[in-house]
């Protein structure tokens, strides 16, 4: 592979990009330097730029990749990620290898067409959809994503998280995303594979979630995967529904259980996710996965009182979706509201970023109504158009 990005002068992170339109190769020896152990200091790092890279047409560089976390460096679901994106546009990648903390990135275009990656761990296939879909929205042609890692992991979104409120908030930004769960895969063994297709878009639509509304349904999914007894599943419902009623007295908890077949489920696996949604077509999410010495009762009341902690705050969006609906904010034709509760640092870390390398502007305004601990992120977007979509 040549070292494309060696040559020319080094900009700090800051410098934003001319580039309104997609489909432009970086600039011959202009690379940007980012710190990937500043703030979140993780993946959210690498997953931002690199899509941004790709989007934009700028080389970056990424050091200190992780560098404050245990084991330091790439961890198999990163470079998965980097080398996703890599594919997606026909770039170069350097320096990317398990344990790496920095690398070099240079995009090429955004073709679109099938393409299949693999953490080959449980690695999770949601954070392989987070860093590659703003990239295939700008596509020259429709693509078919198949990814394979955990479906429901740990330190990431639950593929029904996914499904069930990332999407409907995402497609507001005026794309479709449709996504298959062809098989679940958990910790340690991983073996889950989703199928994702996506179809370029003009331009993004901007979106305004400020109007909560009421509660109106609450709703989830509770299961168990290979040797587990399916009395871990109504243990875990019980006890959500327990929690949720000392707050929520008037509402129908409707939580399916469900055993999950062999031939759709890799390895044992256990977990919760439970819905809440308003009036308006706000979507809220708490969920738990089971783990060794943690009882399916005590689970199932952890997601219940994380849903509840957010339905508090008196936002519209949860603690996990305020950060990956950044990106989309940034790109959008128009001004975007969100209100969210406390910003969580994984937002912040993505406003961040997304302001240092696009034009995009953000102000966070704290809501002074009562009872509430809520703000409005309002993004003025930079309106990228992709001009190979019809």
């Amino acid at each position: 592979m040549n070292n494309a990005s060696r040559s020319g002068c080094n900009k700090k992170l800051g410098v934003t990009s001319e580039t309104q339109e997609t489909g432009n190769m970086a600039e011959e020896g202009s690379t940007i330097d980012i710190d990937g152990s500043i703030m979140e200091g993780g993946g959210q790092i690498l997953r931002i730029c690199t899509a941004l890279s790709c989007l934009l047409g700028l080389r970056v560089r990424v050091m200190k990749i992780r560098a404050g976390r245990s084991t330091p460096g790439l961890r198999p679901q990163h470079l998965s990620g980097l080398e996703t994106v890599r594919d997606l546009c026909c770039g170069q990648l350097e320096k990317a290898h398990i344990g790496s903390t920095e690398i070099n990135f240079a995009p090429g275009r955004i073709k679109g067409g099938a393409l299949t990656a693999d953490t080959k761990t449980a690695g999770s296939v949601c954070l392989l959809l987070q860093v590659s879909l703003p990239c295939v929205l700008f596509a020259e042609s429709p693509c078919e994503l198949i990814f394979k890692g955990g479906t429901n992991a740990e330190m990431a979104p639950q593929i029904d998280y996914t499904t069930m409120v990332f999407k409907p908030a995402a497609e507001r930004f005026g794309f479709k995303l449709d996504c298959d769960i062809r098989k679940r895969g958990y910790y340690p063994r991983g073996g889950g594979e989703i199928l994702v297709r996506v179809s370029p878009i003009k331009y993004l639509k901007p979106i305004n979630l400020t109007d909560r509304g009421t509660v109106t349904k609450i709703y989830g999914r509770a299961y168990v995967a290979g040797v587990l007894p399916y009395k871990m599943v109504k243990d875990m419902i019980s006890a959500a529904v327990r929690c949720i009623r000392r707050e929520l007295r008037d509402l129908y908890v409707n939580i399916q259980g469900v055993q999950e077949p062999a031939d759709k489920a890799v390895g044992n696996g256990s977990g919760i996710i439970i819905v809440a949604e308003t009036s308006t077509g706000c979507m809220f999410a708490g969920s738990s996965l089971g783990k060794k010495g943690v009882t399916a009762d005590r689970v199932g009341a952890e997601a219940a009182e994380i849903l509840l902690r957010n339905l508090r705050h008196g936002g519209c969006v949860d603690e996990y979706l305020q950060d990956q609906l950044i990106i989309f904010m940034a790109l959008a034709d128009g001004v975007s509201q969100v209100r969210t509760g406390p910003l969580t640092l994984h937002t912040q870390t993505a406003i961040h970023f997304t302001e240092q390398l696009t034009k995009a502007k953000f102000t966070v305004t704290k809501c002074d109504e009562p009872n509430t601990d809520s703000n409005i992120i309002e993004c003025q977007g930079t309106g990228l158009q992709n001009k190979n979509a019809s």
